[in-house]
Order: C-alpha cells, then sequence, then structure tokens
C-alpha cells in the first residue's frame, strides 16, 4: 500500500547516503504501520546496494529492542533524479557521537549504553551476522533514554574463517579507529570485530577522544600498522573505574578466539543492572514482548544451534554461517600476495587500506512531496 510522505531537514550523511527527517503526510489514527516521524536514507538507485544490503539484514535478524527499526523501503523521482530510500526508526537525539560533543557521559550512562548495546549484538551475532561499523556514529539515543544500533550498510553473514582469509582480494569494512587487528592482518570480518569496536566506542564515550591518538591528517597507513602489527593496544582511560578497566581489557585481547563475546560481557560486573537499570529494562522487556509476539517471521534463516559461553572456562570454537554472496565496499587485487613474504603482504595490504577516498554530498533543504 503506499503512502504518501514528505521529506524534511537533512539530519546527516553517511558514506553512502544521505538522511532526512520524513513524514507521513495523511498518517491516520487506526494506521499503526508508521510513526509520525522517520528517518528516511536516500541515494540514486544505481547505487543502492549497500542500503539494498541494510535492508535485507535488517529483514533477516529481526526484531530486537536495542536495534534500529526499518518500516520499508521504495524509490521516488525528486529532481529528475530516480532513488532509493529506506525508512528507518527516527532517533530524535541523535547518535552518541553527538552527545558526547553537547555533554561529557557519566560512568552509569556509559554502563547502561554499554549495555545496550551488547544486548542488540548478542542479537546479531546469534542470528548468524556481524555489524562491521560498530561507532560513536551508529549508535543512536532516543528520548526514553535507549540506545539503538543502527547502519546495517556493511554488515554480513559469518562466514568461514579461512575462507576469508584465502580471498584474492581485500575488503575494508568499518571505519580505521574500529578495526580490529586481526581485519587489518588477516581481512578477517567476524563477531570478535565487533566487539573490539566497541571497546573502541566505550574509550571514546569516556575521554570524548578517539581511542587512537590519531588526527585526520595523520597518516592512515602508520595507524593501521599500530593496530594490525606488534602489542599496542588502545590506551583505556584512568578516569575509569577498576571493573570498566578490565572490561576493556576483556574487549581488547589481540586473540579474536580469546576475545570475549557479547554473551559472556553482558554477565561482567562493570554492566551488571543496578536495582534503577533494572527497572529500565523492565519497562523495555515488556514493549519487545509485545512487539515479537506481532512480528510475522518471513525468513528461516540457519544458525549455529551452539550457546554462547557465560564465562572465560566455558569458551567453545564458534562455527559460523559461510556466506555466498559477500557485500564490500572496497576491493583491491593482490594478486602479488604469492610471491612475497607474509611481512610484506602486510604492509602492502594496508598501504591499500589507507586510500584517500572521500565521498563528497550535497544538502537538500526542500521539502519535496513524494510517493513510495
Amino acid at each position: 500500500m503506499e503512502i504518501e510522505w514528505v521529506r524534511g531537514d537533512v539530519l546527516g550523511h553517511g558514506s553512502f547516503a544521505s538522511v532526512n527527517l520524513a513524514k507521513p503526510r495523511n498518517n491516520s489514527d487506526d494506521d499503526d504501520r508508521f510513526p509520525s516521524s522517520m528517518a528516511v536514507k536516500s541515494c540514486e538507485d544505481c547505487c543502492s546496494s549497500t542500503l539494498k544490503n541494510e535492508k535485507e539484514v535488517l529483514d533477516q535478524i529481526g526484531y530486537c529492542q536495542q536495534i534500529i527499526r526499518c518500516f520499508g523501503d521504495g524509490c521516488s523521482v525528486e529532481k529528475g533524479e530516480r532513488l532509493y530510500n529506506l525508512f528507518l526508526e527516527y532517533a530524535s537525539r541523535g547518535s552518541l557521537a553527538d552527545q558526547i560533543k553537547r555533554n561529557s557521559l557519566k560512568e552509569s550512562d556509559i554502563k547502561r549504553y554499554t549495555r545496550s548495546v551488547l544486548k542488540g549484538l548478542r542479537h546479531i551475532h546469534a542470528k548468524g551476522f556481524v555489524h562491521c561499523d560498530i561507532k560513536l556514529q551508529n549508535l543512536l539515543l532516543f528520548d526514553d533514554g535507549d540506545v539503538k544500533i543502527a547502519d546495517f550498510g556493511l554488515a554480513k553473514k559469518s562466514g568461514n574463517v579461512e575462507n576469508q582469509k584465502k580471498q584474492s582480494k581485500f575488503q575494508c569494512r568499518g571505519t580505521p579507529l574500529y578495526m580490529s587487528p586481526e581485519s587489518v592482518n588477516e581481512n578477517e570480518y567476524e563477531s570478535p570485530g565487533d566487539i573490539w569496536a566497541l571497546g573502541c566506542a566505550i574509550v571514546e564515550m569516556v575521554t570524548g577522544k578517539p581511542a587512537w591518538n590519531h588526527s585526520q591528517d595523520s597518516n592512515l597507513f602508520a595507524l593501521l600498522l599500530r593496530i594490525g602489527v606488534g602489542d599496542e593496544l588502545p590506551l583505556i582511560p584512568q578516569q575509569l573505574s577498576q571493573q570498566g578497566k578490565d572490561f576493556l581489557i576483556k574487549c581488547f585481547i589481540k586473540d579474536p578466539k580469546r576475545r570475549w563475546t557479547a554473551e559472556m560481557l553482558l554477565n561482567h560486573p562493570f554492566v551488571v543492572a543496578t536495582t534503577i537499570d533494572n527497572q529500565f529494562d523492565q519497562d523495555h522487556e515488556e514493549e519487545e514482548e509485545e512487539e515479537e509476539e506481532e512480528e510475522t517471521k518471513t525468513i528461516s534463516l540457519k544458525v549455529s544451534s551452539s550457546v554462547s559461553p557465560r564465562s572465560p572456562f566455558s569458551f567453545p570454537y564458534w562455527v559460523s554461517i559461510h556466506s555466498s554472496a559477500e557485500n564490500s565496499r572496497f576491493e583491491f587485487d593482490d594478486s602479488f600476495l604469492s610471491s612475497r613474504n607474509i611481512s610484506s603482504c602486510l604492509l602492502d595490504r594496508i598501504r591499500n587500506l589507507a586510500g584517500d577516498w572521500r565521498p563528497e554530498w550535497s544538502d537538500q533543504d526542500v521539502w519535496v512531496t513524494v510517493r513510495r
């Protein structure tokens, strides 16, 4: 069923799309399929593979209170251009990146936000997917204080790690400042990489600065060398509590097989709910149960039946789902790897990752009535 909607103010720009406020033109009280305000991601239809991947991933992972909701998609013709539009839940308070620019965060808030993100990651990983771009810009804050994970454009199905390492082309997924050592060194993008990125996000919440001391004008090649080579780790903030410091140590374990999972971290003392937070979670769990009852399952996704460990002593080897199709944004020919040693390969890979490509976008200020 078509819905008339109007494009509102520009909310921001991502790497692959612009984001605007969207309002249904005739939203009756009986039609509760669409809220009064939505966020619409738009890009040229011919370049919409990333947005379409986001829609497909959100459809497959299903409803979770800590993950942004998708209300549908469609195309429109505006100013002579055919656009692909993806309609998402609107976060009125912006991202956590916006929040730390306005005010410093209390540790109690950081704990609560971290717990919400971990619940979202637990759901994503249990469904056999990896987000691949966890960062403060993709963690959205709502009026009720809830935080939800957004931007699944680079998300992928969990794949066979060994096959990924043997691929003949490089993949660059996510943001370099949040990349894990195995992503830089081994072309490995699996669930432990999301945990490493969460650790970087927590450091930024505490300090207001990126986990790695790296300015935009600095050499990206040097940053990737620091992440991928040697024993250097992101600096753990001294102002963080001992529990918080220990939590980050578990996120920043170099070996992805030993790094703690989302399930394990949810039982860490740093994020164990307090009495006040328990009430906050209870209010949202009731809403989540109602949403799950209404949701119709349209896609059957095979996932591993193994249970996430609850302590380091029951840590299994994960069985991942092989992805038949990979959606990578940047691909580089590495046929030369066969004739070079491992150290040379690593340096060449990092040089390729440290590209100078930057997108340019233009704002759209005018309200335009469209149909989807």
